[in-house]
């Protein structure tokens, strides 16, 4: 049977990659929703013209919202269906595109109301990638061991001293 770990570590993997499936197709086509695909291109040109850097760059509009969905969609495939370190990496570059995505938000002065779902996937994003990382915990492999090495099991209370001691 799967440990709650990796059960969690699967699960979030999978609805995270979904997610951003879904967001980086609605950035580049208006297949899934037209409404939300034009309130994509109208966020991306406040954020070109708030940063006027990016136009210095020869960055335009189109071309951030279209890297950005691709990358989305390519980062949430692998979070969904590639195993191993892959995931972790994909998790790394969408947890950046979401502190970018907030650093945009918050340039434009959009409300929390515009961007709190970006806040609580990076949080997701946060979480699974620190539980997918944490080492594996090591209670389970001493408790199969066996008990006859006194080598690798630290004694419990260090023995006292035995002999007289001289009262004054």
């Amino acid at each position: 049977m799967a440990s709650p770990r990796t059960v969690t570590v699967v699960a979030l993997s999978v609805a995270l990659g979904l997610f951003f499936v879904f967001m980086g197709t609605i950035k580049l086509t208006p297949r899934l929703s037209k409404d939300a695909y034009n309130e994509m291109k109208r966020a991306y040109k406040s954020y070109v013209r708030a940063l006027p850097l990016l136009k210095k760059m020869g960055i335009n509009s189109i071309l951030l919202r279209k890297s950005i969905g691709a990358l989305e969609v390519a980062c949430g495939i692998v979070m969904t269906l590639v195993p191993g370190r892959p995931k972790d990496v994909a998790n790394f570059f969408l947890l950046l595109l979401v502190l970018a995505v907030l650093f945009f938000h918050q340039l434009v002065g959009d409300p929390l109301k515009r961007y709190a779902h970006a806040l609580v996937f990076g949080i997701l994003l946060t979480c699974r990638l620190l539980i997918a990382r944490k080492p594996e915990d090591r209670s389970s492999e001493k408790k199969s061991s066996p008990p006859g090495n006194a080598e690798e099991q630290p004694a419990l209370y260090e023995k006292a001293p035995q002999g007289k001691m001289k009262m004054s």
